[in-house]
Parts: structure tokens; C-alpha cells; sequence
């Protein structure tokens, strides 16, 4: 297991707990069986996430500037990959920490790609919650996904091959970890 610290500024902590399923030295694949949302989150008028939707994660070593989730409806329907930009993740042991950047994106299975929340990054730069050379940063990043996307490099083969179904045969094999 490990505990995750999610900052979101200016002063909003989240603190998720999440199984490790597989560590390869560059991602780390965590598992959320069940999102504590309170009520489903829709993106282009279709519920993505709803309380209880299970959540496969990719978390990445290194100067990554993103992570991303398989989202799934409560009943294990995929709906799509989530990318949040966040600060790169520290990793200290069984303790994470990171720092959202507010702009995030969606890709659903079949393709069609909306990037999200914006105005959000706006509003926290305008409010000096996040500097300017951080704001290039996100955009950079946002950038290079967007490309990948377009280019049928992203989501990588990593995030496509660890369906839910994959995750929940490791998890209940051995409870999680495998080394790849």
C-alpha cells in the first residue's frame, strides 16, 4: 500500500491509500477499488466516475509531469484514460506526495480526446497559486500528451495492457506487487 498526499492549491489536501500491483522501476501501477466521489462526474454529458468506480493508476518516476488513470463506471465499465498535470511525485517509500496543476484531460476508447479545467489553471496563475514558469511547464506537458495522442503513442502500451480485469487477477493472486 501506498499513502498518497494530493495538493491542490491553496490549501486543499486529499490523502489516498492505494495497493501497489506492479512497480517496473519507471511506473508504479496502483490500484483504487473503490472512488469515494460523492456523485458521478460526467465530462462531454457522459458519466465517467461514479461513487464506487474502481481506478487503475500510473504513476510515474522521475521528472513526469503527469499521471494517469483508467476510469471505469462502478461496475467495472472502462470509460477512458484521466490524465492529471501535477508536480513531479515524490516518492518517499510508502509515503507520496504531489501537487495538482489543475489542468487534466480525457481520452475515452475510442479516441476523442477534451482537455479539461482550463479556466481552473487560469484562476489559481491569477491568483498567484501557481507562478508563471510553472504555467509553461503545464502547457509544455499538456502539449507533449496531446501530441502523443495524436500520434497513437499515448496512451502507452503500459496503461492499455493493465486493464481492470488484469489488476484484479494479480490482486487477488497475491495481493498485489508483481516486479513486471
Amino acid at each position: 500500500m501506498v499513502t498518497i498526499h494530493y495538493r491542490r492549491p491553496p490549501d486543499r489536501l486529499e490523502v489516498f491509500e492505494q495497493a501497489v500491483v506492479e512497480d517496473d522501476g519507471e511506473c508504479v501501477v496502483t490500484y483504487l477499488p473503490s472512488a469515494k466521489v460523492k456523485k458521478p462526474m460526467e465530462i462531454g454529458g457522459r458519466v465517467v466516475l461514479e461513487p464506487g468506480s474502481p481506478i487503475v493508476w500510473f504513476t510515474y518516476r522521475g521528472d513526469v509531469w503527469h499521471d494517469v488513470g483508467r476510469f471505469h463506471l462502478a461496475d467495472g465499465t472502462l470509460t477512458g484514460a484521466y490524465v492529471n498535470i501535477l508536480t513531479p511525485v515524490r516518492m518517499d517509500g510508502t509515503v507520496w506526495e504531489t501537487i495538482d496543476l489543475f489542468l487534466d484531460l480525457f481520452i475515452t476508447p475510442t479516441g476523442e480526446i477534451e482537455v479539461l479545467d482550463r479556466d481552473e489553471l487560469l484562476g489559481a496563475m491569477d491568483a498567484g497559486w501557481i507562478d508563471d514558469g510553472i504555467g509553461l511547464r503545464v502547457a509544455a506537458e499538456m502539449q507533449d500528451v496531446l501530441c502523443r495522442a495524436d500520434d497513437d503513442t499515448w496512451p502507452s502500451n503500459h496503461v492499455r495492457e493493465w486493464t481492470l480485469e488484469r489488476v484484479r487477477e494479480v490482486m487477488e493472486e497475491g495481493g498485489g506487487l508483481t516486479g513486471g
